[in-house]
């Protein structure tokens, strides 16, 4: 490996999570708040960091085993040091609960240790909310897209980060690529902003709820999350900019060009709106007896469906609550998640059409062993490393699931409460059911298993493969 070139990245990746910390300190001093949280974890990352920028290696090339180690590590030990404002401001007092909430915010996870959110400073809440957009579109991503880089290894980091099947650029030069992908990442998040102002939110709630909306996390700084604002017309909003922050951002650069045909014919878009429609479909027809009222019913479904398919886990009411069936069609969506290419976690819409065409063509292949038979997506051959690596990715998940959730029994809580707060976690969803459920929190679990389902959300905003490298003894050995 390239240990200079990784440190050159660390240096500059917590060099940018200073910058980043900026705009909290800044609330911090508009609102009159304590400083000092911000600005010595500044102080202290600038240190460490600044050696390393200066001192850029003249060796620069990114091996593959470098590009997921380096996502991998910069992801853990931005968590680390973006949980010290909190520890150092007394709002979660023990790092082990702050190292949970950070975690959860930059994997767009949106899962809470925190009983009371209300009484936390602006300036905390601020930067809570503002982890889940710096870790929506990706940090390396962003690194990419302002330094400069004519290493064509450097697809590495963009591969070892952007979650998917099948990754690539969206333009010869990687650098653009990334631009184009925060370009249409920015834009979402001012047009949402200037969105739920119009509906009457206050200019603060509309950008913290827009950084979790955008980037699909669902930290939200009211108890009652999105609730608590009893207005249909933010709910509506930030619903509609759910499922689209759910989408493929790629299908909207081929809007932006003109490229309607790929738009269109996308197998992954359409299953992915069928399987939204279908859902609320079931949950209108489900609770309508409960609620009442069609107009509430029907907004509600649609909002929640949004929310936990898109992975953000925002709430306008206790889904805990709802009879079975809706639960389960929750449960399923938390697993299933949106479309890969999207700021939304879960294993990818794709990912399972592939993995179900697989299937379907094994068992064409046992009918006809001689038959040639291929998996295809919008039309083209999947080629056979990618139908693999679904396959495989799926198999890991299962494993690393089975085992988080036989880890986090040891708390003793329900075998629902258990197995939704792993799926939460895994999927970075964020509420789960039971006690982790849209009225509970995580804070009663305990250290060893907010470690446990720290890493699960780790392992499941990086797809595995990055964490497994990282911890892997032979990535280490010397060859």
């Amino acid at each position: 490996m390239n240990y200079r070139m990784l440190f050159y990245l660390f240096s500059v990746i917590l060099m940018a999570e200073a910058a980043f910390m900026l705009l909290p300190l800044l609330v911090a001093l508009i609102y009159s708040e304590n400083i000092f949280p911000f600005l010595i974890t500044v102080g202290i990352l600038i240190i460490i960091s600044a050696s390393g920028v200066i001192l850029k290696p003249k060796d620069t090339r990114i091996y593959t085993k470098d590009g997921f180690v380096c996502v991998a590590a910069a992801w853990v030990l931005m968590s680390v040091f973006g949980a010290l404002p909190f520890v150092i401001d007394g709002s979660i007092p023990s790092f082990i609960d702050a190292f949970f909430e950070t975690v959860s915010g930059f994997t767009t996870t949106g899962s809470t240790i925190l009983t009371e959110i209300e009484s936390l400073p602006k300036s905390i809440l601020f930067w809570r909310s503002f982890t889940h957009w710096i870790g929506g579109m990706g940090v390396l991503v962003f690194i990419l897209a302002i330094i400069p880089s004519d290493d064509g290894r450097a697809i590495h980091l963009l591969r070892a980060e952007v979650p998917g099947p099948q990754k690539g650029k969206l333009v010869p030069k990687l650098r653009r690529t990334a631009r184009i992908l925060y370009g249409i990442y920015f834009g979402f998040t001012v047009i949402e902003v200037i969105a739920l102002c119009i509906a009457g939110l206050p200019f603060y709630d509309a950008l913290v709820n827009t950084f979790g909306t955008v980037g699909t996390g669902g930290f939200s700084v009211l108890n009652k999350s999105i609730e608590g604002y009893n207005n249909p017309a933010v709910e509506w909003i930030m619903a509609i900019f759910m499922l689209i922050c759910g989408i493929n951002f790629n299908l909207y650069y081929f809007l932006l060009i003109k490229r309607f045909r790929d738009v269109f014919r996308s197998e992954e878009l359409k299953t992915y709106l069928a399987i939204c429609f279908v859902s609320v479909s079931i949950i209108v027809l489900n609770t309508l007896r409960i609620v009442g009222n069609l107009g509430e019913c029907v907004r509600d479904a649609f909002f929640q469906v949004a929310s936990i398919t898109s992975t953000s886990g925002f709430s306008t009411t206790n889904f805990d609550a709802w009879p079975q069936m809706s639960r389960t069609v929750i449960l399923i969506l938390m697993v299933f998640g949106a479309c890969a290419g999207s700021t939304a976690g879960g294993l990818k819409i794709s990912r399972i059409i592939i993995v179900i065409k697989s299937s379907f063509r094994e068992i064409k292949h046992m009918l006809r062993p001689r038959s040639v038979n291929v998996v295809k997506l919008d039309g083209e051959v999947v080629p056979e490393e990618t139908v693999r690596g679904a396959v495989n990715y799926i198999a890991l998940y299962l494993v690393i699931f089975v085992m988080s959730f036989l880890l986090v029994t040891v708390d003793g809580f329900s075998t629902e409460t258990n197995f939704s707060a792993v799926i939460a976690c895994l999927n970075n969803v964020g509420p789960g059911l039971s006690d982790v459920g849209p009225a509970g929190n995580f804070a009663g679990f305990s250290i060893f298993s907010k470690m446990i389902l720290s890493l699960d959300m780790l392992f499941g905003r990086l797809e595995i493969m990055p964490m497994i490298i990282l911890f892997s003894p032979s990535t280490w050995k010397r060859h």
